[in-house]
């Protein structure tokens, strides 16, 4: 080995190797070098260690006990590259598209920025990114939230419209007990000021920072005054102070005696495991009403827990439909085609889940779901409508379970991760695709309502807009009543018709040249935190696959 090569010998060298580097001279004058002293793992491309080698090592180690697990917490004391290092190992065995990710050197990026760019850049056929739910989470914060359904804030869920001038924020609806059902804000009320400031077209960055930090308190007890314009052009001026919000997953659960069927209905926001007893209430009562059609309304639902997802399309379809039927069977990489590559189990598929679930034991229960035994149920969706929403219409297509979609089409996320926590972040990354009982999971650019379905993503139903004129619930309200009209009828109303789409599209459309041309024109828009990005960080945009791993006798 001559000299020139020896500069190029790593620091965790053995000392044999960097003795055979010397300079060439002879006898009793030759020095051994000294070997230098390792300074700890390092980055070497397309070699990747065992996760096991970096995990727990933390920059910051948490110390004492988790009070969600009871158990002491994990962490050693280690650093931000074997933070990364962990991240891109974990990645390289786990992520569903592993080998379409850059290998990029950890030492140019922050531990968060270095997760941020550990996906595929690919695209999807019709050109949109090939993955959009790629995110990490507080640890504690993801916690709180799944396992207690409690977060901070005023209790509204927001549609976003616009966020930068001339911005639009509207009430969808509220949390039913919160500071802001309280102060009787309802559905369609458009945000005008928020203290003082103007909401729609203020511009500087003082004012934006001042409306972000209103719109979403760190902390509760912030007393913040707002002002909405009703539907009706009458205002609302309202003082509301912050507090920590019991999210109700399952809302305005009703039955519906019509002329042509006793017609059950619920609001279903998102799947965590505490929407199970709500739900089984609300079965319950369709159950005993013998109700004859049903309407899910998951127009907002962004996801969650991929088991609940089971149980209620079990609850809807009942034991017959669903004996010895998959709900969904999870593809992972080509690493793992036997064997769970976050679990390490033999791949198992989910079935209908037909009992309670003790989701803090993560086992099944002896109690059995109610269940409807419907061949028929309608769905109301948006774009908001996404991942555990989609593998209920997709699962109970798998076993003929006549799916009619009312609304818009769905957000597209076929796939699904187990949540990982590392050093106190719990990180989401795409690690499977779910597909139903008859192997159908290709839906990454959503299901769609049409009047005649051609592909296995399209769904008979009606394009319906989202109508904030009425409270969700009501038989007058636009979506539900195109389902109730749907179900008699077989037909869309006319209300639904492509030139009603079309003008409101045309609305959006308007709102976005408006903010092109300012910006053509050397005016710089800045826009606030988006609405939607904030509660799909809190509220999970997922389906998050946390098995049940046995039956408790």
């Amino acid at each position: 080995m001559n000299a020139r090569k020896c500069t190029g010998v790593a620091l965790a060298v053995t000392v044999a190797m960097l003795s055979g580097c010397g300079g060439g001279g002879g006898g009793g004058n030759t020095v051994t070098p000294t070997p230098p002293v390792s300074s700890g793992p390092s980055w070497e491309p397309g070699v990747y260690e065992s996760q096991s080698t970096f995990i727990a090592k933390c920059e910051t180690p948490r110390t004492g006990t988790d009070p969600f697990t009871g158990s002491a917490y994990p962490d050693s004391q280690g650093s931000a590259l074997e933070e990364k290092l962990w991240l891109r190992s974990w990645t390289n065995d786990t992520y569903l598209w592993y080998d379409e990710v850059d290998d990029n050197n950890p030492d140019n990026f922050s531990v968060l920025g270095y997760f941020d760019q550990l996906k595929t850049n690919e695209l999807t056929p019709s050109g949109t990114a090939k993955d959009n739910f790629h995110f990490s989470q507080d640890t504690a914060e993801y916690n709180e939230l799944t396992q207690t359904g409690v977060s901070s804030g005023y209790g509204f869920d927001w549609e976003f419209v616009a966020n930068t001038s001339p911005r639009e924020l509207v009430v969808r609806f509220t949390e039913p007990n919160s500071p802001a059902a309280l102060a009787n804000v309802p559905r369609g009320a458009s945000l005008i000021t928020i203290n003082g400031i103007d909401f729609v077209n203020d511009n500087s960055q003082s004012g934006v920072d001042a409306i972000n930090e209103a719109l979403f308190p760190d902390n509760a007890g912030t007393e913040t005054s707002f002002e909405f314009e009703l539907i009706d052009g009458s205002p609302l001026v309202v003082d509301i102070t912050s507090a920590d919000i019991n999210v109700t997953p399952v809302q305005n659960v009703s039955v519906l005696n019509l002329d042509t069927s006793k017609t059950g209905y619920f609001q279903f926001n998102t799947f965590i495991r505490t929407a199970q007893d709500d739900l089984i209430d609300a079965f319950d009562l369709f159950v005993e009403e013998n109700i004859t059609e049903l309407v899910i309304d998951l127009r907002y639902n962004g996801g969650g827990l991929l088991a609940l997802a089971s149980q209620v399309s079990y609850m809807v379809a009942g034991p017959s439909q669903t004996n010895n039927a998959i709900f969904e069977t999870t593809r992972f990489n080509d690493k793992s085609t036997t064997t769970n590559p976050v679990t390490g189990a033999a791949l198992q598929a989910t079935p209908f889940y037909s009992n309670e679930i003790d989701y803090n034991a993560g086992v099944l229960t002896s109690t059995l779901l109610p269940s409807l035994s419907l061949t028929r149920v309608y769905v109301i969706t948006t774009d908001s409508t996404c991942s555990a929403s989609e593998a209920v219409m997709n699962g109970l297509r798998g076993i003929d379970v006549d799916v009619i979609q009312i609304g818009s089409t769905t957000c597209g996320k076929p796939y699904g991760f187990y949540p990982t926590d590392n050093c106190g972040e719990t990180y989401f990354t795409i690690q499977f695709q779910g597909v139903n009982n008859k192997g159908f999971g290709d839906y990454a650019d959503g299901f769609m309502p049409t009047d005649s379905p051609n592909f296995d993503f399209e769904l008979p139903g009606c394009a319906v807009e989202d109508d904030f004129t009425t409270a969700l619930g009501n038989p007058e309200e636009g979506m539900l009543a195109a389902a109730i009209g749907y179900s008699a009828t077989g037909n869309c109303p006319v209300v639904t018709s492509v030139e009603d789409l079309a003008d409101a599209s045309t609305s959006k459309e308007n709102t976005a040249s408006a903010s092109e041309n300012a910006q053509a024109q050397g005016s710089t828009l800045l826009a606030i935190d988006n609405p939607n990005t904030q509660r799909e960080t809190l509220i999970l945009h997922n389906k998050i696959n946390e098995p049940v791993i046995e039956e408790r006798k």
